[in-house]
């Protein structure tokens, strides 16, 4: 070991570069496993926030309906009409 910490005339040696390496490379990894696991819960879906299946005609409809904006009757009308338009089929349970 005595040969590791002193190089040449008793400096620490070219081996005083891998400890600020190591620190990089310990921060940079919690960075890495608190963007995988905590942080990712804070963006993403939220209240206002929609992905593309919730903007979809389909899905915009089943909210309305569910919401009460529109009525059974109406639902069944319009999405037979977006199910024709957008090629999905066995939607309607048979209706």
């Amino acid at each position: 070991m005595q040969i590791l910490a002193h190089f040449g005339d008793g400096g620490p040696g070219p081996w005083i570069l891998l400890f600020p390496l190591i620190w990089a490379l310990v921060i940079g990894g919690g960075i890495a496993l608190l963007r995988r696991t905590a942080w990712r819960g804070h963006r993403g879906t939220g209240p206002g926030r929609f992905t593309a299946e919730d903007t979809s005609p389909l899905a915009v409809l089943g909210h309305r309906f569910a919401s009460g904006e529109i009525d059974e009757d109406e639902y069944w009308r319009r999405s037979s009409v977006l199910e024709e338009q957008f090629g999905r089929r066995g939607g309607r349970g048979g209706r």
